[in-house]
């Protein structure tokens, strides 16, 4: 079950019952560490479903216990994931439940409080880029700013066919990816009200990352 909100441009917004009912327990500040992890590992398999419902597809011929028959089948490279360090593992980690195959990046890169702009650390992704579908995870989606320059690191490397999978969006951070990557689909959980003086959504949960790894 997912929308769209014709305001704002490349975005779906799964409002499957489980992944709200998920993401509500996800806001309350007195979830614990543990339970906070978890939950984000469970919603992250149900929002891969979104995420991939378009992908190419082939068939191939299998033999069943019965007969022969030509079954479908993901066509081309395996996906490539590509994690923005530190939150991204979070959604990282249930996607590769869903998808154990894929090849797996990393972007390392935070955010200066006083400018909110990215600075890189880290970037290892996986070869052959331009034939893989990359999907590129991150749990906030506030500015935009890393986003729009994970994605655009990733077409510096060949990177064709891309999306972005977040847990909450504020319309600032949409409009900003719309604008600096318009061909990139984002899927997300919720689109939030907006951004507060700290360039943190509002209501949002908190730090994502800190939330997770006990660092609050």
């Amino acid at each position: 079950m997912s929308e769209t909100l014709p305001e704002l441009k490349n975005l779906t917004v799964v409002s499957h019952p489980l992944v709200q009912h998920k993401l509500t327990l996800m806001r309350e500040k007195d979830t614990s560490t543990a339970s906070f992890r978890q939950l984000l590992r469970e919603i992250s398999l149900l929002l891969a479903y979104e995420v991939t419902r378009e992908l190419p597809m082939t068939t191939k011929k299998i033999e069943t216990p019965l007969c022969e028959m030509d079954a479908p089948a993901i066509d081309g490279k395996k996906l490539a994931l590509i994690s923005i360090l530190r939150a991204g593992n979070g959604l990282l980690d249930g996607i590769l439940e869903l998808i154990p195959a894929a090849r797996v990046g990393f972007i390392g890169l935070y955010r200066d409080h006083a400018t909110l702009l990215p600075v890189q650390y880290y970037y290892k992704v996986p070869d052959h880029l331009d034939e893989r579908v990359c999907i590129v995870v991150d749990p906030m989606l506030a500015t935009g700013n890393s986003s729009a320059a994970a994605v655009t690191l990733l077409k510096n490397s060949g990177a064709k066919n891309i999306r972005f999978l977040c847990l909450l969006a504020a319309p600032e951070g949409i409009r900003h990816m719309n604008e600096a990557h318009p061909d990139v689909p984002i899927v997300t959980a919720s689109v939030d009200s907006h951004l507060n003086e700290s360039g943190y959504i509002v209501p949002g949960l908190g730090d994502a990352g800190d939330r997770m790894f006990g660092t609050k």
